[in-house]
């Protein structure tokens, strides 16, 4: 079977269903084409393991292609060095000599390939040795006979350093906060350094990304790898940051992932800080406590670990426990694991983020990216490049760091200095720019003229040249100063070690914060001074200055216009990208925003959309545009309000409520709007007739408390499922549409029988930051169907955050629920095309409320 016809079968733990076959079959053929595919599938179809098995059964081909390949041109390399060898043995001796040094260049260069090839086809077998003596366990006995021995050493090391913490008094106690001499320009680069790590530098073989926006949803794909029949011959690897992975727990304690990564960065540098020492023999001894490193980070139990990661398809948890038995650090074995890995799993950072790709290891050259529940990938590229600093964390930075130097200045280097000062040039240019004043005290620190700054709300926009002048900043090397010194030095841990010894003994904290739990906390610092890092960035970001009634509040914040920017090294370097979701409705305008914006020609994209697994039957979408007692449904910002809405609002959920069995879902707008509306129903009395038949849930501030609220939630139905006797027939669940129960939530079977949508989530118009971007997509996109770029922009936002919404209730093939969309607009034609194409075509629209009623009615006796 050619790779060139695709294949006529894939291998699956059970038969799949026709959308799953022809899911493969495009994305095999994406694949093998180094296409950008844009691939649709409702929740429910089984697309996660659709892509699993499909792009498994691709790169288990291309391997065997390459192999063959490889081979045939080594056969045909070798035959020809022969011939070539007899044809000149037998020729004259008489030859010309342009003749002879052609003759000589040409089987040179053929000498050279046939080299090439021996060594490439040596590298595959050695690298498929390792991995079958992985699988079979073998390395692993020959490691743990030395591992009693590595948990002593580490662990004595561990409890040496805890003692040498606490020993040496006086002046040498602080050396860990001072900052170590800087040169900049990695002129202090130790070759040792590079000569230790240059045996763990290996090939990366051909391998597939797969990312996802939250650790829950990878480990959910890794459960389906397991599943597969791809799960004893596939190495994957999972990725995750060291708040996740981190197996420390003296580090781990530090709680913030700031100081986690300061920390292990710190542990890191004395690692190597050591070796250099060892390395330099008679060197004189620096006096002071030794600095103490990770014990989990020996090069042994880190390829041990490394070795039992690519045996076999372990998620973050198991890899957690493998860390912690092994007493090998999950985030530096699980690196390692990466170049011979044939899957990585990882978050959207690592694969989006160029920095954070380089810090993982994560090499894209030639490679296949999948990107799944990337609806709002266009939304995640911008949040992840943009950030904001509040004034309270400026102001205590600027505070905190003019202590630090004014209590070290006779033992911090010259250069270490001059740096600390460029910073807070910088720092007291943005207090500035926000309307502050910095002002020198007699005991030597900075403080605040004032921090009410009399006056009301208000934004203002600069391109990041202008801000630059504005904040009289510009003439600041932003790029060696800050970029460069925050991440070599380390001064954002220093400092914040500095803060947390001496607060209360002389060290101020930046006292006009409201907040205390912020106080001690200036972890953003450095990610906004990084600057941007292309001069597009221009003309591609924006600053926003947002003034407060006081600097504290005050912010100043980095906006990206333009996430293809970022996403376009992304698509050049890579062979193929699959851009996959539930709902990637509308994809005209995901194309335009970030493929043809990032340089992707139309004949390079591929697009894959299926209907859905269930019956038709099973769904009831429907428009309802007037309630029971014939109030026009218009949730536009000007009507909601009013009391004969929020009033006609209330006897729909009644109805419903009477009539749909186990549990209902009722998405309003905004968190606002759901307050208000909740309230007046709570005065009116129609809260309580509501209570009689649902138990009423509301969806949680607080993120922790999202899981217990579920639980009740479905402990109630199926209670009431059992006991309907008090009249209680199951629960109704207010949540807000983009809230924390609109994604990533299951309302499947009874949890979810109706999900109801309450108007048009539209986002804030009035907010600058749209405007900003609405203005910016109308200047650099074309105007398609009468509508400007911006206008669509809003309109998108809002049917993207209902998609997702009305996607929480078909969750597998025999589930049903109805949908009911309460609000006239709904009823467009230029709405309803944004809708999903499997529930488009089931949905109609009612101008009363008892033919829609009936409907439901008749549906519920499914």
């Amino acid at each position: 079977m050619s790779m060139e016809n695709g294949r006529d079968s894939f291998p699956f733990p059970y038969k799949p269903y026709d959308i799953q076959e022809q899911f493969m079959t495009a994305l095999y053929s994406a694949l093998d084409q180094g296409k950008v595919g844009i691939f649709e599938s409702p929740t429910g179809t089984g697309k996660s393991l659709s892509l699993i098995c499909g792009a498994l059964s691709w790169l288990v081909d291309h391997e065997e292609k390459k192999r063959q390949e490889a081979a045939a041109l080594l056969q045909e390399g070798e035959a020809s060095l022969s011939t070539s060898a007899a044809l000149s043995s037998s020729s004259s001796s008489a030859s010309a000599e342009p003749d002879w040094i052609t003759d000589f260049v040409q089987k040179k260069a053929e000498r050279d390939l046939v080299s090439k090839l021996k060594v490439e086809e040596l590298k595959r077998k050695k690298r498929e040795e390792r991995m079958e003596m992985i699988r079979n366990n073998i390395n692993l006995k020959y490691a743990s006979k030395r591992k009693s021995c590595e948990e002593d050493e580490a662990f004595k090391l561990l409890h040496l350093s805890k003692e040498e913490q606490t020993a040496t008094p006086g002046d040498q106690e602080d050396e860990e906060l001072i900052v170590a001499e800087y040169e900049s320009d990695d002129e202090s680069k130790s070759k040792s350094e590079d000569e230790d790590d240059e045996e763990l530098v290996e090939e990366h073989v051909t391998k597939i990304y797969y990312c996802s926006r939250t650790h829950s949803q990878l480990a959910q794909f890794v459960h389906e790898v397991q599943k597969s029949p791809f799960s004893t011959n596939i190495s994957l690897v999972t990725l995750g940051s060291r708040q996740n992975l981190c197996v420390n727990e003296e580090v781990r304690r530090l709680g913030s992932i700031q100081h986690i990564n300061d920390r292990c960065m710190e542990m890191q540098k004395n690692k190597h800080g050591e070796k250099k020492q060892h390395h330099e023999e008679g060197a004189k001894r620096k006096r002071g406590q030794p600095k103490s490193v990770c014990p989990f980070n020996k090069a042994l139990a880190l390829q041990q670990m490394r070795d039992e990661v690519l045996g076999t398809v372990q998620d973050i948890e198991q890899l957690l426990k493998l860390g912690k038995e092994t007493k090998a650090c999950p985030y530096y074995s699980t690196r390692l694991a990466v170049p011979p890995a044939q899957l990585v799993v990882l978050p959207y950072q690592m694969v989006l983020h160029e920095a954070t790709r380089r810090a993982a290891g994560v090499q894209l050259k030639g490679q296949v990216v999948i990107i799944d529940e990337a609806h709002n990938l266009s939304d995640t590229l911008s949040c992840i490049h943009s950030t904001e600093l509040s004034g309270a964390q400026l102001c205590r930075a600027q505070s905190q760091l003019t202590q630090y130097a004014d209590r070290y200045k006779n033992r911090l280097k010259a250069k270490n200095l001059m740096y600390i000062k460029q910073i807070l040039f910088v720092i007291e240019g943005l207090i500035r720019v926000l309307g502050g004043e910095c002002l020198q005290l007699p005991n030597k620190t900075f403080g605040l003229l004032n921090d009410n700054l009399g006056i009301s709300h208000w934004t203002e926009m600069y391109t990041i040249n202008n801000f630059l002048f504005k904040a009289q900043i510009d003439n600041i090397n932003l790029f060696k100063v800050l970029q460069r010194y925050f991440e070599k030095s380390m001064i954002s841990r220093k400092l914040g070690g500095f803060v947390e010894k001496y607060a209360g003994s002389g060290v101020t904290l930046h006292t006009h914060s409201s907040s205390n739990k912020e106080n001690r906390r200036t972890g953003g610092l450095n990610r906004y001074l990084q600057p941007p890092d292309a001069s597009s960035f221009n003309t591609d970001g924006r600053v926003v200055l947002q003034k407060q009634g006081t600097l504290s509040e005050s912010s100043v914040k980095f906006l990206l216009l333009n996430p293809a920017v970022h996403f376009a090294q992304v698509l050049k370097e890579c062979r193929a990208v699959i851009i996959a979701g539930g709902t990637m409705q509308p994809v005209s305008d995901f194309k335009q925003e970030l493929l043809f914006s990032a340089g992707v020609k139309e004949e390079r994209i591929t697009e894959f959309s299926c209907g859905h697994v269930i019956p038709p039957e099973n769904i009831l979408p429907l428009v309802l545009c007037a309630g029971p007692s014939g109030q026009e449904l218009d949730f536009t910002f000007q009507n909601r309000d009013s009391p004969q809405m929020m009033d006609e609002t209330g006897r729909i959920l009644s109805n419903i409520c009477n009539v749909v069995p186990g549990g209902v879902v009722c998405f309003f707008p905004s968190y606002e709007y759901s307050r208000r509306i909740v309230s007046h129903w709570e005065a009116s009395g129609a809260l309580t007739r509501l209570g009689n038949k649902k138990k009423i849930f509301q969806e949680p501030k607080k993120a922790n408390q999202v899981e217990q609220v579920l639980n009740e939630f479905s402990r109630c139905i199926q209670r009431s499922a059992v006991d309907s006797s008090g009249g209680v027939t199951g629960a109704i669940l207010f949540s807000v549409v983009g809230g924390k129960m609109s994604e990533g939530i299951n309302f499947s079977d009874d949890l979810g029988r109706c999900v109801v949508i309450v108007g048009m989530p539209y986002p804030n118009i009035k907010s600058p930051e749209l405007q900003e971007k609405m203005s910016y997509l109308d200047k650099h996109l074309p105007h398609s169907h009468g509508k400007n770029p911006g206008q669509a922009l809003v309109e998108n936002l809002c049917m993207k955050a209902v998609n997702q919404s009305i996607g929480r209730a078909i969750r597998h093939r025999g589930d049903y629920s109805s949908i009911v969309l309460c609000d006239r607009r709904y009823a467009r034609p230029a709405t309803l095309s944004k809708l999903p194409a499997w529930i488009k075509n089931r949905t109609n629209t009612y101008s009363s409320f008892g033919p829609a009623f009936a409907a439901v009615v008749f549906h519920k006796d499914k």
